[in-house]
C-alpha cells in the first residue's frame, strides 16, 4: 500500500465538504420538504350530555376511515380520565401535509355524501358535540419525529 503524501492528503480533504453535504442529503428523508410543511391539528370535541358513547361510535365506525379517505392521517385519540372532562370529551390529533392541504381536506370531507349521511343518521336524536376546538401545531426542532 503506497504511503499517503501530504499533497494527496490535502487534495482529498478538499473534497470533504462535498462528501459531507452528499451524506447529509442522503440521510434526509425523501419527504423532507413535506415534513417541513407538515402540520398537526389538535381537536377537542365537547360531547353533548350523554352523547360521548355515540360520538365515539361514529368515529370508530365511520369518521376515522373517512378522514384517511380525504388525506387526513389519524395520529391518536384520547378520552380524559379525570372529572370534569371524563365522560364528555374526545381529544385527537390529525396530521396534514400542510395548512393549505388541511383546508382542502376538511372541505372535501364535509362535502362527502357518505359523511353527510353518517352525520345525519348519527344526529337523528340531536347533535353529538356541543363545541369543537381546533388548534394547528408544528413540531418543534427538538421533538421526536412522528410518522
Amino acid at each position: 500500500m503506497p504511503a499517503v503524501t501530504r499533497r494527496t492528503l490535502l487534495e482529498s480533504l478538499s473534497a470533504l465538504p462535498w462528501l459531507s453535504a452528499a451524506l447529509l442529503a442522503a440521510s434526509q428523508p425523501a419527504d423532507a420538504k413535506q415534513e417541513s410543511t407538515r402540520v398537526y391539528e389538535l381537536r377537542i370535541y365537547h360531547a353533548a350530555p350523554g352523547k360521548l358513547g355515540d360520538l365515539l361510535a361514529r368515529f370508530r365506525d365511520h369518521t376515522t376511515r373517512l378522514f384517511e379517505k380525504h388525506g387526513m392521517k389519524n395520529v391518536a385519540y384520547w378520552t380524559p380520565l379525570d372529572e370534569p372532562e371524563k365522560g364528555n370529551m374526545l381529544v385527537y390529533i390529525l396530521q396534514h401535509p400542510s395548512r393549505e392541504a388541511a383546508t382542502a381536506n376538511w372541505k372535501s370531507f364535509q362535502d362527502d355524501p357518505e359523511w353527510k349521511r353518517v352525520k345525519e343518521k348519527s344526529e337523528a336524536t340531536g347533535k353529538l358535540a356541543e363545541k369543537v376546538d381546533s388548534t394547528f401545531l408544528a413540531l418543534t426542532d427538538f421533538s421526536p419525529r412522528l410518522r
